[in-house]
């Protein structure tokens, strides 16, 4: 398997994101809820940046992204985890400010770990059929895909000050 970030439909409603990593499945997971980590992968295009990354990891919990252009605009989105299973399986809501989506959805990420590499499933559930599809009109794979090469980077420097330790 390619690191190369994958979109399936799945039913009505749908989508499963498959993406691989080369690390562990302990670093991938701290890469998705360590607030310090998220800020500096999880941002999109280039041009933007994350003034407000709070994540209060418990059942229950929530957390709350804000991201900043360069160019004065913004976006915002928040949820609340539903499901925790450290460093297995996270399920949580997700609403974003200006409701593109047509309502909350449910996120799934599941982190599968085979040998030194780590994919990630992510599965999202909307609203609708018709909120579904505008998601996958968005741009959204390749704001992700740019974040995602972000976090290979930060994979690769982590692994190697670990090598030379």
């Amino acid at each position: 398997m390619s690191n190369a970030l994958t979109i399936t439909n799945k039913g009505d409603t749908e989508i499963v994101i498959t993406r691989q990593f080369d690390a562990p499945r302990h670093l991938v997971f701290e890469a998705m809820t360590v607030p310090a980590l998220v800020r500096r992968w999880l941002l999109g295009p280039e041009g933007w940046s994350m003034p407000v990354c709070e994540i209060n990891l418990s059942v229950g919990g929530h957390y709350r992204y804000e991201w900043l252009n360069a160019d004065g605009r913004t976006m915002g989105m928040g949820g609340t985890f539903r499901e925790i299973v450290v460093p297995e399986r996270i399920v949580h809501t997700e609403l974003f400010d200006e409701d593109w989506t047509g309502g909350e959805t449910l996120c799934t990420q599941e982190f599968v770990e085979a040998g030194a590499c780590t994919t990630l499933v992510t599965t999202v559930i909307y609203s609708s059929t018709a909120a579904r599809d505008a998601a996958l009109r968005s741009g959204m794979a390749g704001g992700m895909e740019t974040g995602y090469a972000r976090l290979d980077a930060i994979f690769a420097e982590r692994l190697a000050k670990e090598e030379a330790q």
